[in-house]
């Protein structure tokens, strides 16, 4: 099961979201939901989104399409900068960096801790 939370920073400017385990397409929907509802509090241009992934399994199939769609959330909101944090995980790494040039997110970065 998926699971994640949302924390926002406003003295830092900081969107930080943890989010682990192994999303299901419920809990992408999910995901999409509350996120509108946060982001809807403040302007993401003045902000930087940090994805926290390290606990995240690698996503199957049929919720490939539902990351893509969080990846054109993210750049349609026009976050100053895309970071994740992932556990050292080439697949991980591949899967993610492959969706976001899919989606043509560019300002992205992914760190291995």
């Amino acid at each position: 099961m998926g699971t994640f939370n949302f924390a926002t920073n406003a003295a830092h400017q900081k969107l930080n979201v943890q989010v682990e385990g192994t999303m299901s397409p419920e809990d992408a929907g999910r995901f999409i939901n509350e996120y509108n509802q946060i982001i809807s509090a403040f302007d993401p241009k003045q902000y930087e989104i940090i994805l926290d992934c390290k606990t995240l399994n690698v996503s199957s199939k049929d919720t490939l399409p539902m990351l893509e769609q969080c990846y054109i959330l993210y750049k349609q909101s026009g976050f100053k900068k895309v970071t994740f944090i992932i556990a050292k995980s080439p697949v991980l790494k591949m899967q993610l960096s492959r969706v976001a040039r899919a989606t043509k997110l560019e300002n992205y970065e992914i760190i291995e801790a």
